[in-house]
């Protein structure tokens, strides 16, 4: 095992956290009932993707 041949600084420790934050999502709008979603994902609202019917959304409708 390499072990460090000289103490590193807090500053220079903690420089390598500096990228390891939070990112929120990418939020887009469904083209077709306007209802946020993530880009390349089938819209959970309508079940569009694409232009087409990709999932079989159940209504509440009986």
């Amino acid at each position: 095992m390499g072990n460090p041949k000289h103490k590193f600084s807090k500053s220079r420790r903690d420089k390598r956290a500096a990228h390891f934050k939070l990112v929120r999502p990418n939020i887009s709008l469904c083209a077709r009932c306007h209802h946020p979603r993530q880009p390349h994902r089938v819209c959970l609202n309508c079940g569009y993707y694409d232009g087409r019917q990709a999932i079989a959304i159940a209504t509440d409708e009986e």
